[in-house]
């Protein structure tokens, strides 16, 4: 049987749990499509530094698709600690990993490829692009906002994110869509994560030209600062307008949300995704597909893992 071709749009840990959940299916290629806007934390200090695209997210999948020993895992997502004036601190090792050999051998895709090797990588790992980019964000009071990291933090609607510069895909980026069977949004936030990859000129043309299903695998709980008070539809309709197309299937949580859980997501301003209309012009099914460890509500790679590998089989391209 020929392998279904699956490609996982996004960036952030949301991607990384998706990730983990594909990466064992059997006849499936993975191929993840990874944004490279964050500019905050360590990830934004080596940006600046080095003039280098970001690589926080890149990393976090990187762990997320290895089958390397834990060890290896465990020094990639390593973090220095010491005092503000220590240079190193607040560093993420993997970060600087990366950025060595990017500097030595010249290629942010090489970086890639090589330690892609060293972590024994089950699957392709691609950047949306190579350039250092700077995500923009125009708020429903007409401000713009610029930096991915200064986007939440600004207490407005979010009404579209763009970039001012022309950003050119990855061409690798562009085969892997155009030959995808699959096409997998989400979960993860949403303006920051998966639409920076979206508004990349070439990819979305190469998304509205493949012949893959596109899903969405919507998020369980709102966003306070990019998606307040957003249903189901309203995370949908940011990404079709985005991509000036249409989503196929969209995946969404039915599990039962503990009440005390809830009560503490209240707090971080963060409220239950629901369905607030009967008719769509796309497919929804609902799975149980959330874990509560720690009194936190995430999607559990495990349960991804089971409904994928149905969902893969009735919805991949023939």
């Amino acid at each position: 049987m020929d392998k279904k071709n699956i490609v996982v749009i996004g960036g952030g840990t949301g991607q990384s749990v998706i990730l983990r959940g594909l990466k064992n299916l059997d006849d499936v290629h993975l191929t993840t499509i990874v944004t490279v806007a964050d500019d905050g934390g360590s990830t934004g200090r080596l940006r600046k530094s080095f003039q280098i695209p970001a690589m926080g997210d890149i990393r976090n999948v990187m762990i997320a698709l290895s089958e390397s020993e834990p060890l290896l895992t465990m020094m990639m997502n390593y973090r220095f600690e010491g005092d503000a004036g220590n240079e190193i601190a607040g560093h993420n090792l993997g970060n600087l990993i990366l950025t060595a050999l990017m500097q030595t051998s010249g290629s942010f895709m090489q970086a890639i490829s090589d330690i892609s090797k060293v972590l024994k990588i089950k699957g392709d790992i691609i950047p949306a692009t190579t350039q250092m980019v700077t995500l923009c964000a125009r708020m429903s009071n007409g401000t713009i906002v610029r930096g991915e990291s200064s986007i939440p933090k600004y207490d407005d609607r979010v009404v579209e994110v763009f970039y001012r510069e022309p950003v050119k895909a990855t061409v690798t980026a562009l085969d892997a869509i155009l030959n995808a069977d699959i096409i997998i949004f989400g979960i993860g936030s949403l303006y920051t994560s998966i639409l920076p990859n979206i508004i990349i000129e070439d990819i979305r043309q190469a998304l509205l030209e493949t012949k893959a299903t596109k899903i969405y695998l919507c998020n369980a709980m709102t966003q306070h600062g990019e998606t307040d008070d957003y249903q189901l539809e309203d995370h949908v309709q940011a990404i079709e307008d985005h991509l000036k197309g249409k989503i196929d299937l969209v995946i969404k949580a039915n599990d039962q949300l503990p009440a005390s859980i809830l009560q503490r997501y209240v707090l971080e301003k963060a409220y239950p995704v629901t369905i607030s209309k009967q008719q769509h012009d796309y497919l929804i099914e609902s799975y149980q597909l959330l874990n509560f460890e720690n009194d936190l509500i995430r999607h559990d790679s495990n349960c991804i893992r089971e409904i994928f590998a149905d969902v893969i089989k009735r919805y991949g391209r023939k």
